[in-house]
């Protein structure tokens, strides 16, 4: 049976790799940062195991830390796969930059050079969209795609979470190149990943449509977000250990693109009733309400912008036929309202 060491795995993303891991007859070795987050991750996944018989021994844990050393040698002893899921991913922007930036780097830096010392020969990467899409869309093209990488002195690029996946990245494929060339990377970059949880502990992506349904904000910005299915970026994870094609490719996991306003209409037609407001604010309001807001301050290079990412190389490699962004919008929301967290 192949053993994977899948780290982060009580995150959002976690979860449902956890889940398709087992579904799928790998051996998981779990990595959370406190042991008490295991009994989470048990709960989480069980309701929707093909087969719950000795889970005991097919889903262990072990406790490790980005930040720190200890445990990711014993983490990645007889480990035949390397899924490395974990990294910060805030709600607002951090003062200072580096506290995104230096987990990002050096965990999956910590992470890749415990695998290469144990022998491990394969990894798959949880990368991002914000490493791909921090530039101007180069002229003659109408998507981002794999063979772009964010600029992190673009106004997109110098935001803290996009710098902070954009070198997290790069030194993932400079370490292989330059100290592990036997190891084959793949990395996974997926858009705004929405999707019902498998529990009450997500991640905060499905924050975007919790805010909508509320009608937190009287009108919302000009923005547009790409947008990819939870199941499917899990899927795309656990594909690529065996599929050779993959080796050495960076895959965007993308199923479409809709603007802000189109999302919280589409909503409104599900839930009349609800708080939801769709109306578009003007970017001057924006711009002015940015003065004061620094999490704002931070969108403004993105207002107006197409963020078209194609997934075509998700669905040619890997065969994905992508959950439809309605689909998958709807069952967030669902979910959401389902388990409470929005009020009637």
């Amino acid at each position: 049976m192949t053993k994977v060491l899948l780290t982060g795995a009580s995150g959002y993303i976690g979860k449902h790799v956890t889940l398709q891991l087992l579904n799928q007859g790998y051996e998981v070795r779990a990595s959370v940062r406190n042991l008490s987050k295991s009994a989470e991750v048990i709960d989480a996944v069980s309701p929707h195991l093909v087969d719950n018989s000795n889970l005991d021994s097919r889903l262990t844990f072990v406790e490790l830390d980005l930040e720190k050393d200890s445990g990711w040698s014993d983490a990645l002893n007889g480990i035949d796969v390397l899924m490395h899921t974990a990294s910060p991913f805030p709600i607002a922007s951090p003062k200072d930059e580096n506290e995104l930036i230096r987990p990002a780097v050096d965990g999956t830096l910590r992470a890749l050079k415990a695998a290469q010392s144990a022998g491990v020969r394969r990894v798959v990467l949880t990368s991002s969209v914000a490493a791909v899409y921090g530039i101007e869309l180069p002229e003659g093209k109408t998507a981002f795609d794999e063979t772009m990488w964010t600029d992190t002195s673009h106004p997109i690029g110098q935001q803290a979470y996009t710098k902070s996946k954009t070198l997290a990245e790069r030194a993932a494929w400079d370490f292989i190149k330059n100290e592990a060339p036997s190891m084959a990377l793949t990395t996974i970059n997926p858009v705004l990943v929405l999707g019902a949880p498998l529990d009450n502990n997500f991640g905060s992506s499905i924050s975007l449509i919790e805010r909508v349904l509320k009608g937190k904000d009287p009108m919302l910005p000009d923005l547009r977000f790409s947008i990819v299915d939870v199941r499917d970026v899990a899927q795309m994870h656990v594909q690529a250990i065996k599929n050779d094609a993959t080796k050495g490719e960076r895959i965007l996991a993308s199923a479409g693109t809709m603007s802000f306003v189109d999302i919280a209409k589409y909503l409104n037609t599900i839930y009349p009733q609800s708080k939801i407001r769709s109306g578009q604010a003007p970017g001057f309001v924006i711009k002015a309400l940015s003065l004061f807001d620094g999490d704002i301050k931070a969108i403004l290079p993105m207002l107006g912008k197409a963020m078209v990412t194609s997934g075509a190389k998700a669905t040619r490699i890997l065969g994905i036929s992508f959950i439809p962004v309605d689909v998958t919008l709807r069952e967030s929301a669902d979910y959401l309202i389902k388990n409470g967290f929005i009020k009637k």
